[in-house]
């Protein structure tokens, strides 16, 4: 049967190769975990007056050179699309706790940045969040089960990361 090669590199065939018990039971559990727990964090962060998402932004912000980034960076440090992160980033705008800034010398740039009171927030929020990774995720991995965890998930990571950066 001839094959011609799939953009991933990969060669295309007529059949699908279907998964297996085992990878059907760790795909689903990989899918109900992270969703279960994205989830509960969500749920942690709403008496703070956050989601996960206003979160990670507030995050990524904080830990940025100078408290900015330009929002297509910002964009993917998230995995959020630009029209996604541009609606989140309006909604943080209206509370106070980023702000919009122009790039000099690029006129279609944007970076947002981090408000003195989005500073606060993280600051104090940031305990509690930890607190809630810890209990409904860190602690829940005998000692040398997050150390295989990360083996497992870097290299998946790595290969989405270049498939993203080649789009």
């Amino acid at each position: 049967m001839p094959t011609e090669p799939l953009a991933d590199g990969g060669p295309r065939t007529s059949l699908p190769r279907w998964l297996t018990d085992e990878e059907q039971r760790a795909w689903r559990a990989y899918i109900q975990l992270a969703q279960l727990l994205m989830r509960q964090l969500d749920r942690d962060l709403h008496p703070f007056g956050l989601s996960m998402h206003d979160y990670e932004i507030l995050v990524e912000l904080s830990e940025a050179t100078g408290s900015r980034l330009r929002m297509t960076e910002l964009a993917d440090r998230t995995a959020q699309s630009r029209s996604r992160l541009s609606h989140q980033v309006s909604r943080m705008e209206s509370r106070g706790l980023v702000v919009r800034e122009g790039c000099e010398g690029d006129k279609r740039g944007t970076f947002a940045v981090l408000t003195g009171l989005g500073a606060d927030i993280i600051g104090r929020v940031a305990p509690h969040h930890v607190a809630s990774v810890r209990r409904h995720f860190i602690d829940q991995f005998a000692a040398d089960g997050l150390g295989a965890l990360t083996e497992a998930c870097e290299p998946v990571l790595d290969r989405l990361r270049k498939t993203r950066d080649r789009d």
